[in-house]
C-alpha cells in the first residue's frame, strides 16, 4: 500500500516520517520524499492516528489522485533541483516522465489546472529558491551555481533571479538569508 503525502521537502522529512511510522509501529518498506510504501495495507484508525501525528509537522496525507499525483511533481522537482545535479543533466519533463510512469502533456496540464501555475515555472521558483540558498552560504561563485543550476548563463540566471524576486542577486547578497523561504512554501 502506498501512501502519498504532501509537504515533504527534503531528507529530514524523511526522517521525521519513519519517526512517525516507527511510533504508531507500523511496518513500511520505503520512505521517500512524498510517499511511503507500506508493507500492508492499515486499518482505519491507525491512518488516522498516523494523518493527526503527521499533521503535526506539517504533512498531509493525500486521497485523491490528481492531488497525490501533483504531490508528487512537486517532490520530484525539488529532488531533481536541489538534491540531484547527475539527474539535472537530463530535462526535466523526461525525468518526470520516467519517474510517474505518465506522458509529460499530461502531468503538464494535470499540474496547471490545479496549482495555476505551469511546471517550468514552479521548476523556476524552485531553481532560484536554491540560488538564494547557495548564495547565502558564500561560498561558490554565481557562475558556479548558474552552471549547477543547468543555467545557461549567469546573465539567464540573474535574469529569472530578479523576476521571481524582484531584487538582483547583488541586493540579494546585502540582505543575506532575509529573502529565504521554506520549500514547501515556494509556489
Amino acid at each position: 500500500m502506498e501512501l502519498v503525502i504532501k509537504n515533504m521537502v527534503c531528507r529530514r522529512c524523511v526522517l521525521m516520517v519513519q519517526e512517525r511510522l516507527a511510533a504508531l509501529q507500523i511496518p513500511y518498506l520505503s520512505v521517500a520524499l512524498g510517499s511511503v510504501q507500506l508493507a500492508a495495507p492499515i486499518d482505519a484508525a491507525k491512518l488516522e492516528a498516523l494523518r493527526a501525528l503527521l499533521a503535526e509537522i506539517g504533512f498531509e496525507v493525500l486521497d485523491d489522485r490528481k492531488s497525490a499525483l501533483v504531490a508528487q511533481v512537486k517532490s520530484s522537482i525539488i529532488d531533481y533541483v536541489h538534491n540531484d545535479a547527475e539527474l539535472r543533466q537530463r530535462k526535466l519533463s523526461s525525468v518526470l516522465s520516467d519517474r510517474l510512469g505518465l506522458e509529460y502533456p499530461y502531468l503538464s496540464g494535470l499540474f496547471s489546472s490545479v496549482e495555476g501555475i505551469t511546471i517550468e515555472q514552479y521548476a523556476i521558483l524552485q531553481r532560484v529558491e536554491r540560488a538564494k540558498e547557495l548564495l547565502s552560504y558564500r561560498e561558490r561563485s554565481l557562475t558556479d551555481i548558474a552552471y549547477d543550476l543547468g543555467y545557461s548563463s549567469v546573465a539567464h540566471l540573474s535574469q529569472q533571479f530578479k523576476k521571481v524576486t524582484g531584487m538582483t542577486v547583488s541586493e540579494f547578497k546585502k540582505l543575506s538569508e532575509a529573502g529565504r523561504k521554506p520549500l514547501d512554501e515556494v509556489g
